[in-house]
C-alpha cells in the first residue's frame, strides 16, 4: 500500500533527577555531598531508509516514545542515559511541525537524519552545588522534562523522469514497458491512484528513475481530482515527459492545460525541462504532427514498441543538460 501523508506523535525522553547523597564512609563521620548528575533523556530521530518507499509503517504506528534517563545515585555516579527511538522514512520524506506549519527536515539524501524532539538533560546532583561557603549542600537539580510533538510527515517521491498527461494518456503502460514496475492498467480513466516508480536502463549499467503518476485534471492546483496530493510528486522531477494522445483533436490545448496545472501548483515548474511524447500511435492512421513551444516530439506506441528507444534517448539528453 502506498501511503504518501501521515500524522504521527512523537515524544523525547524526560532528562533524570539529580541525586541528593552524602558519603558514608567508616572513619569518615561527615563525608562531603556524593550526589551524582541524572542521565540524558532519548532523542526522537527521523531517519532516511534506502530500502522505504512508503510512509505506511510510519502511518500505523501513529507514536514514537523515547526512553525517560534514570536519575543520579550516591558516590557520584550518574544515571544511565534513556533509549533514543529511529523513525526510518523513505528518501524524499518532508517533516512538517504541525502546529506551526514550519519545515523541520526535507530528507532527501540517503542516510540523512534529523533530531525532531531532543531528550531532556540530567539534573546535577547535590555534588555539583557545593561551594565555599555551602559545604554540605542538601539540593539537586530536576531534570529537564521531554519534547512533545505532532509532526506531518509528507513524502515526495524523487524521480529523473516524470509522466504528465491527462487520465488515460498511457503513462502506465508506457513506463510498465520501460521498466520492471508493475501498474494496474485498464481501459478506463483513473486506473492509476497513487504514483508508480521504475528504473529504466539505458547503455552499459545506466539507469533513470521514472515516474508515473495519477492523471491530472482541469483545477489539479485546486485540489480537484486529489490534483494536490499527485502533483507534489513532481515537484523533484528534473525532466517532465507531456504525454499526449494521438487521437487527440486539440493537443495543444491539452498541453497547455496540463502546463497551467504544473505552474499554478508551483511556479517553478516552468523552468524544467521538458518534452512531448505522442501516445498510442499504433491507433492512429497516420502520424500526427505536432509543434508546441518548439520542444522535442517522440511519437511512441507501448504496445508495439514504436519509439521507446527514441523516448529513452531524448530523456537521456535532456537529463544531461541539467546535470
Amino acid at each position: 500500500m502506498f501511503v504518501d501523508l501521515t500524522k504521527v506523535y512523537v515524544k523525547s525522553g524526560a532528562g533524570g533527577n539529580g541525586c541528593v547523597a552524602f558519603r558514608r564512609e567508616k572513619h569518615v563521620p561527615k563525608g562531603g555531598p556524593s550526589g551524582g548528575n541524572g542521565g540524558r533523556g532519548g532523542d526522537v530521530i527521523v531517519k532516511v531508509d534506502a530500502n522505504l518507499y512508503t510512509l505506511q509503517d510510519v502511518k500505523y504506528h501513529k507514536s514514537y516514545h523515547a526512553k525517560n534517563a534514570r536519575m543520579g545515585q550516591g558516590s557520584r555516579k550518574s544515571g544511565s542515559d534513556g533509549e533514543s527511538v529511529v523513525i526510518p522514512v523513505p528518501q524524499g520524506t518532508v517533516v512538517i511541525d504541525e502546529e506551526t506549519g514550519a519545515i523541520i527536515a526535507d530528507l532527501v539524501e540517503k542516510e540523512q537524519s534529523v533530531v525532531v524532539a531532543y531528550g531532556g538533560r540530567g539534573g546535577r546532583g547535590n555534588a555539583a552545588f557545593v561551594t565555599p561557603s555551602n559545604r554540605a549542600p542538601r539540593n539537586a537539580q530536576a531534570g529537564q522534562p521531554a519534547e512533545e510533538k505532532n509532526l506531518i510527515f509528507e513524502l515526495k517521491v524523487l524521480s529523473d523522469v516524470g509522466l504528465v498527461g491527462l487520465p488515460n494518456a498511457g503513462k502506465s503502460t508506457l513506463i510498465s514497458k520501460l521498466s520492471a514496475a508493475k501498474p494496474k492498467i485498464a481501459d478506463y480513466p483513473f486506473t492509476t491512484l497513487v504514483p508508480n516508480l521504475g528504473i529504466v536502463k539505458y547503455g552499459d549499467f545506466r539507469s533513470f528513475v521514472m515516474a508515473d503518476i495519477p492523471g491530472l485534471i482541469e483545477g489539479a492546483h485546486l485540489g480537484k481530482g486529489l490534483g494536490h496530493r499527485f502533483l507534489r510528486h513532481l515537484e523533484r522531477t528534473r525532466v517532465l515527459a507531456f504525454l499526449i494522445e494521438s487521437t487527440d483533436a486539440e493537443p495543444e490545448k491539452t498541453y497547455r492545460l496540463l502546463n497551467e496545472e504544473l505552474e499554478q501548483h508551483l511556479p517553478e515548474f516552468r523552468e524544467k525541462q521538458r518534452f512531448i511524447v505522442v501516445t498510442k500511435c499504433d491507433l492512429a492512421e497516420e502520424l500526427p504532427m505536432i509543434a508546441i513551444a518548439d520542444l522535442p516530439l517522440v511519437s511512441i506506441s507501448a504496445v508495439t514498441g514504436m519509439g521507446l528507444d527514441l523516448f529513452v534517448e531524448t530523456a537521456v539528453t535532456l537529463l544531461r543538460n541539467v546535470e
